[in-house]
């Protein structure tokens, strides 16, 4: 598919001019796809070396000065980039290259973009209900974490008489 993507010949000859929006929208998903993945893979790329040393090393300690902690943004975007976007785009542009293909015949155009746009709209639901779970989980483990600490500190307080105040 990626193959057809990038080596699609248009046939103008014809007589069924395809739109200018059309290809510039296509031209500009296929660019903006390629950008993306090439972006998320620079990142993984940078990334992974560093988190397989500190997996090889056998030291506890040493999980804790890896650097996943502090580039944890830069690996969330490089999943964004990834898998939402890049899917999104990825669906986007097979509908795109369906028009610009069979832009003389309308039918399998529409068929594919009857097919793809269900995919992607559940695609889209799916990401918002799996990214807000997340985000829940997350903030029920920064909840026990912070009562966990309030009990700590609380237990390092000890009982305060009110003659010591």
């Amino acid at each position: 598919m990626q193959v057809a993507m990038v080596e699609v010949q248009l046939d103008c000859t014809d007589g069924s001019d395809i739109p200018e929006g059309l290809l510039i929208a296509f031209t500009i998903c296929t660019t903006v796809l390629v950008v993306v993945h090439l972006f998320a893979l620079l990142i993984s790329t940078c990334i992974l070396p560093n988190i397989e040393a500190v997996s090889n090393v056998h030291n506890v300690n040493a999980v804790n000065e890896s650097p996943h902690i502090s580039l944890s943004m830069y690996i969330e975007i490089s999943w964004a980039f990834s898998t939402v976007l890049g899917i999104a785009l990825f669906l986007l542009e097979i509908i795109l290259l369906c028009w610009v293909k069979f832009w003389k015949y309308h039918n399998a155009a529409i068929a594919a973009t009857a097919i793809a746009t269900p995919v992607l709209v559940i695609l889209f639901v799916f990401g918002i209900h799996f990214y807000r779970k997340l985000v829940a989980h997350k903030y029920e483990r920064s909840t026990k974490v912070i009562e966990e600490l309030e009990s700590m500190a609380g237990q390092l307080d000890g009982p305060r008489n009110l003659q010591d105040v």
